[in-house]
């Protein structure tokens, strides 16, 4: 079982990767690389779920996992403050709720060591030939199949536990209490990112349908970027752009 002091310790680790990542990104001018990679991929995102962002009930919850997890925010004073996490985590935050900042800095590192590792290929490939097709040579020159594996189990796992959390009014009264110690701590940015995600699913109610479409869909454009024909992967994405 993980405790509050180990959640703010992998909080801490995870952090120091994309802050190590953003300085390698600029340094080795990958910047813009991998902000069109981001772009691409939010445009990939917003079509792949258009039902579920048009729908009253589900779009406050797809909202929050297209801007919050695979957005091209810059998300650097929301990683500052989730960095300084350790010595106000066990004062401010139930353990349960401290839990998902974990699974948050895990998502944000694997995100961002993938997207630095696409960028290098991005850059290497021809810019005048199909953005769909770039990417697919991309993604497979990358590989990192396990660590595609792992950022998905991460996000279920978020999303798993918003759903488990929400149930429980005395958490979500008691994140609304902490508004204010919060703010004083100088954590805002992860308050208003816990209580989006409680408002979310809260909205959203029993999110099995949800849940089981980012297990199927994400599932089915891992199995099609990777193995399937590359002129067949790079046209199912082109379509999949075409109606973002």
């Amino acid at each position: 079982m993980t405790t509050a002091t180990q959640a703010a310790d992998l909080i801490r680790t995870h952090l120091a990767r994309v802050t190590h990542l953003r300085d390698q990104a600029d340094a080795a001018g990958l910047s813009q690389a991998m902000h069109e990679i981001k772009q691409l991929q939010a445009r990939r995102f917003s079509a792949t779920y258009m039902d579920f962002l048009s729908d009253a009930r589900h779009a406050q919850a797809t909202r929050f996992f297209l801007e919050e997890l695979y957005g091209e925010h810059d998300f650097r004073e929301r990683d500052r403050q989730f960095g300084r996490i350790a010595g106000a985590i066990e004062r401010l935050f139930p353990e349960a709720v401290a839990l998902l900042a974990v699974d948050l800095a895990e998502t944000h590192a694997l995100t961002e060591t993938l997207d630095y590792r696409l960028a290098t290929h991005w850059l290497g490939q021809d810019p005048t030939i199909p953005a769909a097709v770039r990417y697919t040579k991309s993604w497979r020159l990358t590989g990192q199949h396990e660590q595609r594996e792992r950022q998905l189990v991460v996000v279920l796992h978020m999303a798993t536990e918003l759903q488990r959390l929400t149930r429980m009014n005395s958490l979500r009264l008691a994140l609304k209490l902490m508004r204010r110690p919060a703010q004083a701590a100088g954590l805002s940015a992860l308050q208003q990112f816990l209580e989006r995600g409680f408002d979310s699913f809260a909205t959203m109610g029993d999110a099995s349908r949800f849940l089981s479409a980012i297990q199927q869909r994400e599932r089915y454009w891992i199995d099609t970027l990777f193995d399937a024909n590359a002129a067949t992967a790079s046209a199912a994405l082109q379509a999949e752009l075409a109606r973002a």
